[in-house]
């Protein structure tokens, strides 16, 4: 039972504290403040993830790379990443996440839904990323600076860390993502998700015009240019 609604996009809750801090997605309010560098939260829990960046401590353990983490629900989100699983299914399309956040802000591609607004001029947004890049169109903040990593083998620069790193393994030749299936090993985890897929013999990408199925979106492109006679 929920019987506590949202006045303003009318989601359920089942208790009143869930429907407060829920609110404030719409308001905007960010009552819990960090002691050490002011930065405000919506929820208090927030702001207790937030501390971990002050004081370094990452408690949490990946038994398969080593990497570590602040908070638990990271370090499971993370493990997905070797292991491939996407446990979130969009019931509309199909399509599947690694972690649960993702997958309502796709939905929001269906659905319409913007419950992000902009209190300066109005505008909203279907996720809250979209309304804090938004909002440096306002405030002309400026956060992030471009910089570039380079490899000590091959000289290539990347301005990009997560691809520098995939990049590197093209000469360790390291293939940290195993299939749980066959125990086949890939140099990144959208490579072996995609592989998983073909594995199992899921094809969750169908033509609507004949009914072919395909792995992977991109294909599925690709098979769609038959029909309309494009190349």
């Amino acid at each position: 039972e929920k019987p506590y609604h949202c006045d303003i996009c009318g989601k359920s809750f089942s208790d009143n504290s869930n429907l407060s801090a829920h609110k404030r997605i719409h308001t905007g309010e960010k009552p819990y403040h960090c002691d050490i560098c002011g930065k405000s939260f919506s929820q208090n829990g927030d702001l207790t993830k937030h501390k971990h960046i002050h004081t370094g401590e990452k408690p949490y353990h990946c038994d398969i790379c080593g990497k570590s983490f602040s908070w638990s629900s990271n370090l499971s989100t993370h493990k997905r990443i070797h292991t491939g699983e996407r446990p979130y299914y969009c019931d509309i399309c199909g399509k599947s996440f690694s972690d649960s956040s993702t997958l309502p802000r796709h939905k929001c591609i269906y659905t319409g839904e913007k419950p992000y607004h902009c209190k300066t001029c109005g505008k909203s947004f279907s996720t809250c990323n979209d309304l804090t890049k938004h909002k440096r169109i306002h405030t002309g903040e400026k956060p992030y600076h471009c910089e570039k990593s380079y490899c000590d083998i091959c000289g290539k620069s990347f301005s990009n860390n997560i691809v520098f790193t995939k990049h590197k393994r093209i000469h360790t030749g390291e293939k940290p993502y195993h299939c749980d299936i066959c125990g086949k090993s890939f140099s990144d985890g959208s490579t072996l998700a995609r592989y998983k897929l073909t594995d199992t013999g899921k094809m969750p990408y169908q033509c609507d015009t004949c009914g072919k199925s395909f792995t992977q979106s991109g294909d599925l492109t690709k098979h769609k240019r038959s029909h309309r006679g494009e190349k």
